[in-house]
């Protein structure tokens, strides 16, 4: 029994040395790539999405923008995308609402989020190519409005914007152009009329840039106002374009200046 049992050892022994002494190929392996959806998941995890306590927070910050309160309103809209932060809508509204605020730097990162999510997201290209157009990146503001016509050719923000940003540059034609759309979809407003003016007598058209100056006062009388013509700030008009829209109020038988 004692000599079976050696040699059985013996053989095991055996065995152990020849396949050990074998070159065994390395086990293939292929790495995991993992999909866009589960790094989202694996950085944000789906137990702390809550979309209604988040569209909670957000109307609570339309409501504070809606008095005035820009602070709590950008903390409440923060609150509401940390409670879902994949809702491009919520990016479009806290961007604009840093904007409304003057915080055009992060107004633009935040908007330029919400086009991550949805590169078709009109509303957050109409918003991104204001802040750029009031940030006098004009290249910037004319990029992102044609692409906003390009997906909603009768959008009449897209136009307008793209009408004043044109007008800025000295490319008058097509100022024209997008200023004649702008108050075509939107003939009640008298801000696309007074950039059409702008952009007429740019061009030395001082009959139709009358006319149009003309349909922007009978819309709203105040911009007949040299004081109130600095709100236009706040509807993307450069310095320059009020001084020269102050001008022709100075003088009322003349259209405005370049």
């Amino acid at each position: 029994m004692i000599q079976v049992l050696k040699s059985n050892q013996l053989s095991l022994a055996g065995l152990v040395l020849l396949v050990g002494c074998q070159s065994t190929p390395p086990l293939a392996f292929t790495p995991l790539m993992p999909s866009q959806a589960m790094v989202e998941t694996l950085a944000y995890p789906g137990f702390l999405v809550q979309p209604q306590l988040a569209d909670r927070y957000r109307q609570q910050g339309l409501r504070a923008r809606q008095r005035g309160d820009l602070g709590a309103a950008i903390a409440m809209l923060k609150i509401a995308l940390a409670l879902d932060p994949h809702s491009p809508s919520g990016y479009t509204i806290l961007g604009w609402t840093q904007h409304l605020a003057g915080a055009r730097s992060e107004a633009i990162m935040t908007l330029n989020q919400a086009l991550i999510q949805r590169p078709d997201l009109v509303p957050a290209l109409n918003a991104l190519g204001i802040v750029y157009l009031v940030e006098a990146d004009l290249t910037a503001a004319i990029r992102t409005h044609n692409q906003a016509i390009a997906l909603q050719p009768n959008n009449e923000v897209a136009h307008y914007n793209l009408a004043l940003a044109y007008q800025r540059l000295g490319q008058n034609q097509q100022a024209i152009s997008h200023g004649r759309t702008a108050t075509q979809l939107e003939p009640g407003n008298p801000h696309p009329w007074l950039a059409l003016a702008l952009a007429l007598r740019s061009a030395g058209d001082l009959n139709q840039a009358r006319l149009a100056y003309g349909r922007a006062l009978s819309l709203d009388g105040r911009y007949g106002q040299p004081g109130y013509l600095n709100s236009l700030e706040r509807a993307g008009f450069s310095a320059d374009q009020i001084a020269a829209l102050a001008r022709r109020v100075d003088h009322p038988d003349s259209p405005p200046s370049p």
